[in-house]
């Protein structure tokens, strides 16, 4: 029996499954890492904490699993997007990496979205400050010894490819990510990449999700007790990978993500840009098919914060939301601990509890994060729906995707069913072994991307709606007032 082994190269850990040739997990394991935010707006990661982790993680299942282990097939990898890793001749970092949500290019973003008016008909969305291309921008101007070191440009999940592979590659649903995709043909603009200071020469090699890109080396092989020959996958980024872990490959086809970021996602057959709306349209993992999807640079994020502020584990804070109720109070919180994407493009959006009290308790601010999270995706869900609802249901994938006390909540302020999927946390590295199954052509893209087992759905409760529609009035109406003390947008 073959296995397949996909890795999932995440913000806060990487994820590692064995997936069986039924589709089935047999193992999995993560390794959590941190960031480093050494200026206001920074995030930055060394991109050997990914590949150490993703080390640790394989050891691990290796160790539990030897039979299993010795079958793998082939492997696939997924991975945080938008990400600048930038490497030298030597295909050294030149410099740590700078994330997804990291927010000191916004001038940047100015300049390019002025210079390139059509940019967001062809790269899927107009240029926000954790996009690839605006970092490099930024690197020419205030780091220009680095920036002149540059020979080749990656992304997260593709220097963990370099470890196992030797070879530098990318896929065309995480070069989406970068600004430097048009996204109609599947290939690099070289009027993008030429505005932000660079050229397809500094490019890797641009290939579909479910092509190979290699095979191990042969240090990678010794120690990860594997074939030399054992392929390596193109992968994709964690979102439109996350799409092929849960089946949403066909037009229509949706899923909403609580992970460390959330989003709304919805399956295309065609390419259709919304960049008016902050609408992502993006070139799926898999070949003729793309996505729409609106972003939350804060998904369960701001409740892993909380439970470090407040000393409690997530389940704890969780049981106590629940125990005491769904809630009516006045306590409110906008959950923009990391600047924010969909609706607002706006770096400097920070966080705020409102309608605190002296009666408030721990329970009331779980409550309101929840809420405010819950609410957040409201506003991703009015910006896809401009033209109709599209999609009848949403999957639910992503550590949040575990809770159906939250899961309940978002059914109810979306006011779309929500289905919780077993095994639905997997997402990304479940959709990467998937990716990895097709790429040796050991089953049809129907027969490997099927939808997981419901295991429970969340119809909206109508008593709710009501309540959730004029508060999240007052989440609007909060975050309008708050809006102009966020941060001046001439600083950087």
């Amino acid at each position: 029996m073959a296995t397949y082994l996909g890795i999932d190269i995440g913000t806060s850990a990487v994820k590692v499954i064995l997936m069986g040739e039924n589709g089935d997990v047999l193992d999995s394991q993560s390794e959590s890492y941190g960031f480093d935010s050494p200026h206001p707006l920074w995030r930055e990661q060394d991109p050997e904490i990914w590949w150490n982790g993703s080390r640790a993680a394989i050891a691990k299942i290796r160790a539990r699993q030897s039979y299993a282990w010795s079958a793998v097939a082939a492997i696939g990898l997924s991975g945080q997007m938008h990400g600048a890793v930038c490497l030298d001749e030597k295909n050294q970092p030149v410099r740590p990496a700078i994330l997804w949500n990291d927010g000191r290019a916004f001038k940047e973003c100015d300049t390019l979205n002025q210079q390139l008016p059509q940019l967001g008909e062809s790269s899927g969305v107009p240029a926000m400050p954790g996009f690839t291309a605006p970092k490099l921008l930024w690197l020419k101007q205030f780091e220009p010894e680095t920036f002149n070191k540059i020979h080749k440009v990656v992304l997260p999940k593709d220097y963990v490819r370099l470890k196992l592979t030797g070879e530098l590659c990318t896929d065309v649903s995480d070069a989406a990510g970068t600004l430097w995709l048009n996204e109609q043909i599947r290939n690099w603009d070289e009027n993008v990449l030429n505005a932000s200071g660079i050229s397809t020469a500094h490019m890797p090699k641009l290939i579909e999700g479910n092509d190979i890109s290699g095979t191990l080396t042969a240090e990678t092989s010794l120690e990860i007790g594997l074939p030399v020959d054992t392929p390596v996958c193109g992968g994709g980024g964690d979102a439109a990978v996350g799409g092929v872990g849960i089946g949403a490959i066909n037009e229509g086809d949706a899923f909403v993500s609580l992970g460390t970021s959330g989003q709304i996602f919805v399956a295309k057959e065609r390419y259709v840009a919304n960049p008016q709306k902050l609408v992502h349209a993006f070139a799926h993992a898999i070949p003729d098919r793309w996505y729409q999807m609106a972003c939350l640079l804060n998904g369960a994020s701001p409740l892993a914060w909380f439970s470090t502020i407040s000393g409690q584990p997530v389940p704890t804070l969780l049981k106590e939301a629940e125990q005491h109720g769904t809630g009516n109070g006045s306590e409110m919180f906008l959950p923009y601990l990391s600047g924010e994407r969909t609706p607002h493009n706006n770096p400097f959006a920070t966080g705020s509890f409102q309608g605190i009290t002296s009666t408030t308790e721990r329970h009331h601010m779980t409550q309101a994060i929840l809420e405010g999270i819950a609410y957040s995706l409201r506003d991703c869900l009015l910006a896809l729906s401009d033209n109709g609802l599209p999609f009848h249901a949403l999957g639910a994938i992503g550590g949040g995707a575990r809770s159906q006390y939250w899961l309940q909540m978002v059914a109810d302020v979306l006011e779309v069913p929500i289905n919780q999927y077993v095994g639905g946390e997997t997402g990304p590295a479940l959709g990467a072994a998937r990716l990895a199954m097709l790429s040796v052509k050991a089953g049809t893209l129907e027969e490997v991307c099927t939808t997981p087992v419901v295991s429970a759905t969340f119809q909206p409760n109508a008593s709710r709606q009501a309540y959730h529609r004029e508060n999240h009035q007052r989440f609007i109406h909060y975050y309008q007032q708050l809006e102009p003390t966020m941060g001046p947008r001439d600083k950087n």
